[in-house]
């Protein structure tokens, strides 16, 4: 009797691998053994990746505050201690959104920033 070798579900999975290929160049998208290498560490890319991602946003963040605050005439660390004393809560995310789409706004922030600053300083 010969042996049984499960081919319609061995087919897909080998499908559904080259599938996953598309887009990959030479041979990496068309014969399986090295697709599914290729997919695999795609896949891993893809895992560490979203977790870097977050870094990323946060030091670009950081770049955009700074660029903001440099020519008000504080560096980004100590505006940064200025809304902590201040006690305003806002994430990098919301400050740099508010330096570039609505920069009025983010003055007043840096005031009340820049004045807990200075009562520190007197106190």
């Amino acid at each position: 009797m010969a042996r049984a070798t499960n081919g319609p579900t061995s087919r897909a999975r080998r499908k559904r691998i080259l599938q996953r290929a598309k887009g990959f160049r030479g041979f990496r998208s068309k014969l399986f053994r090295y697709a599914k290498d290729a997919v695999y560490k795609a896949w891993q890319y893809q895992y560490r990746d979203r977790k870097k991602r977050k870094g990323q946003f946060r030091r670009l963040w950081t770049a955009r505050i700074s660029a903001a605050v440099r020519p008000l005439g504080l560096t980004y660390s100590r505006f940064m201690e200025g809304l902590k004393r201040a006690g305003v809560e806002l994430d990098r995310k919301s400050l740099s959104e508010l330096a570039i789409a609505n920069p009025e706004a983010f003055k007043a922030v840096f005031d009340q920033a820049k004045k807990a600053l200075e009562d520190k300083t007197v106190a």
